[in-house]
């Protein structure tokens, strides 16, 4: 069985305890992972502290820094087909999304590594005849940097790009559930030649792990991804150490579908928004919202599209959909398709396990357009669940979007361009895809609001959320400082 370690203050070493990872295809333990405790955040987290402050990092130039990120997205694309392996056999995510996704990650660390030398500060016109002031745009400190176990890869890179592009140090913690690829994204890190501390990556759980590292009082910033539940304590630790707080959360997203719509390219776009990746996305497009006139003809093409996905092994390439990550979310899936049939939705097609062995379900569609507050419509259930919902015109289908505490992403179908900034302004989302759905770029800031957290990850403003301003005031007269007692 494999055996992986953390790496703390520049060194691997094994965790007090270990915890055996099950395989989502086989429910079967395939590796031991290390248990990170109090001890061990503190150790990381003074680590982190230091290095924030030592010479061989703090001293470094803006485009010294920018190297070692290119040395790092140059290994990470080196190795992503090992990274690739990993996260699929730990996680359960199909090999073909996974290597075209952390291909792309390298992207996000060349991005910040141009970023680097870029972050400015500012002069200020000041009303003093006598005085130059500016501003310098200085790293934040110690970053803890939390990520869920589904596309770890690219949740890290938007956390840890950033931070260390502004010049901040970092403890990343991987989710418990498949933390495998970050576990040995951590050797790359170690191979690109960062100072020991800068980065440092274990794994444990909640009450040991987590919840320290959010409240140790050497944390400045708390970049976490992650469920609304596990975001409320996090903000709760964070008042301890009164650090500031970054959050993407879940989301509960619309897909709209106007009649206008080129229907075959929407289909296609909704198969991705909720059966890619199993469903297993913070953007999942949950909610299909379908103008009432082509609802049967749309929901036809769906489950056509729904029947024929190819399910098995997940590092099959041809495989299409594979396992749910853990027993408890094929569970806890059941159990809301079948409170939603209760409540009157018509399960249209899917729900079903498959096979004896792994945690495998098929690809879901209620259509829930008589109970649209069924329990599938409201909750987020992280799987290959569709709730379907008809609308008459532009003013429901507005109605219905926002009809949720989540704000993460909308995607939008119609080939009316007035129509579609009309909707735009009025949905309450922080992404608006139209005519596509979960495109991603390091360029464009990513994030939400409500239940769906607070920040962006993504574009400058990512990395401007990891520094502070320092206002610097110059008097430029040689004459002395008149009456003492009169604030200038």
């Amino acid at each position: 069985m494999r055996r992986f370690q953390h790496y703390i203050d520049g060194a691997f070493e094994d965790g007090p305890a270990g915890f055996e990872s099950l395989d989502p295809a086989s429910g079967e333990a395939w590796a031991i992972m290390p248990e990170a405790r109090e001890a061990e955040v503190d150790r990381a987290v003074m680590a982190a502290h230091r290095a924030f402050r030592a010479p061989d990092w703090a001293g470094l130039t803006a485009s010294a820094r920018a190297k070692l990120l290119h040395r790092l997205a140059d290994l990470v694309e080196r190795d992503a087909s090992e990274l690739a392996a990993l996260e699929t056999r730990d996680t359960g995510k199909i090999i073909r999304e996974t290597r075209a996704q952390i291909a792309y990650v390298a992207e996000y660390y060349r991005y910040y590594a141009g970023l680097a030398d870029k972050i400015e500060g500012a002069h200020l016109p000041i009303d003093k005849p006598d005085m130059e002031v500016w501003l310098r745009r200085e790293p934040v400190g110690v970053v803890a940097a939390i990520v869920p176990w589904n596309s770890q890869l690219f949740l890290s890179a938007v956390k840890l790009g950033p931070a260390l592009a502004a010049g901040c140090t970092v403890v990343l913690k991987a989710s418990e559930e498949g933390p495998a690829p970050l576990l040995h994204f951590a050797r790359l890190v170690h191979e690109a030649g960062f100072p020991a501390g800068v980065v440092n990556v274990l794994t444990g759980f909640g009450a040991r792990c987590g919840a320290v590292l959010t409240s140790h009082p050497k944390v400045a910033h708390v970049a976490f991804t992650g469920g609304p539940d596990t975001a409320r304590a996090v903000v709760r630790n964070s008042a301890e150490n009164l650090a500031r707080t970054s959050l993407e959360l879940g989301g509960k997203s619309p897909f709209i579908v106007f009649a206008d719509a080129d229907l075959d390219s929407a289909a296609n776009a909704q198969v991705s928004a909720i059966f890619a990746a199993a469903g297993q996305s913070c953007v999942a497009g949950s909610r299909l919202l379908v103008e009432r006139p082509v609802k049967e003809a749309f929901l036809e093409r769906l489950v056509a599209k729904a029947r024929a996905v190819r399910i098995g092994a997940p590092d099959d390439p041809e495989t299409e959909m594979g396992p749910l990550c853990t027993v408890r979310q094929r569970d806890r899936i059941e159990e809301v398709i079948a409170a939603s049939t209760a409540r009157g939705a018509r399960l249209v097609t899917g729900g079903d396990r498959v096979g004896e062995a792994g945690f495998y379900t098929t690809p879901a569609i209620l259509d829930c357009s008589e109970v649209p507050d069924a329990p599938c419509v409201t909750n987020e259930l992280f799987g290959p669940v569709l709730s379907v919902l008809a609308f008459d015109d532009e003013a429901e289908a507005l109605r219905l979007a926002n009809g949720t505490d989540y704000g993460l992403a909308a995607g939008l179908f119609t080939t009316n361009l007035t129509r579609a900034h009309r909707m735009t302004r009025g949905l309450e989302a922080g992404v608006v895809w139209i005519n596509t759905y979960r495109a991603v770029s390091p360029i464009a800031p990513f994030g939400g609001h409500g239940l769906s957290g607070h920040g962006r990850e993504g574009g400058l403003a990512a990395a401007l959320d990891y520094t502070t301003i320092k206002t610097v005031w110059l008097r430029t007269s040689d004459d002395p400082i008149p009456d003492p007692f009169v604030m200038r």
